[in-house]
């Protein structure tokens, strides 16, 4: 009887440690997507307005008409002689173009210039950094933006993030995941790491399990 309950106890310690042994077997195989691509906005990016945003307007000639205004929550504006215009989604020149359409109602030949002052940008282009960031946030999304940039503004890794694990999760390549090396990047100082954003990104960063 000792001995049957010995060899149960030694199956058991042997079960334990293959079980051990296949957690830290996944822990340090290779990344179960496909690494993120090094290039990835196209060079045709035109910036988009959104909730948020700072909108300087100048009406040539007709310094009373022209001010400057945030985009309200509902994507919408309003200024001299424009109740309310839609400006989210759109490019600043589109906007012009718009308030141009209205004010030709009340002056004649209106050219209106729009610059964005304050940069946020739709919801749907912004960059969401989620998981173990020191600052997860949310960022809008500039041409050219890479995953070095991203870590910048959120402050760089916590103490206990799986950096070489995280995921890039990309709406725009029909929910496409690629994996990321931000240890690597950031600790190491790899730049064959760093890889170009796209518009709605999202960057998850796991915990380490050990």
């Amino acid at each position: 009887m000792k001995q049957v309950q010995s060899l149960i106890d030694r199956l058991s310690r042997l079960a334990g440690i293959a079980a051990l042994a296949a957690v830290v077997a996944g822990c340090a195989g290779g990344p179960a997507h496909p690494p993120a691509p090094v290039s990835a906005s196209g060079p045709d990016y035109s910036y988009k307005i959104g909730p948020g945003d700072n909108l300087n307007i100048v009406v040539w000639r007709n310094p009373e008409l022209s001010t400057s205004v945030p985009v309200r929550p509902d994507g919408k504006l309003s200024t001299p002689l424009v109740d309310e215009l839609v400006a989210q989604g759109k490019t600043s020149v589109e906007v012009a173009r718009d308030i141009e359409k209205v004010l030709g109602k009340y002056v004649r030949d209106p050219v209106v210039t729009v610059v964005v002052t304050g940069f946020v940008g739709p919801y749907s282009e912004q960059i969401r950094v989620v998981g173990e960031a020191a600052k997860p946030q949310a960022l809008p999304f500039k041409q050219k933006m890479t995953l070095l940039d991203v870590m910048i503004a959120v402050g760089g890794l916590t103490d206990f993030a799986a950096g070489n694990k995280a995921t890039i999760l990309r709406g725009g390549a029909g929910n496409q995941q690629y994996s990321v090396r931000l240890q690597d990047l950031l600790r190491r100082g790899d730049v064959s790491a760093n890889v170009e954003m796209q518009p709605g990104d999202i960057l998850i960063i796991p915990q380490s399990l050990f």
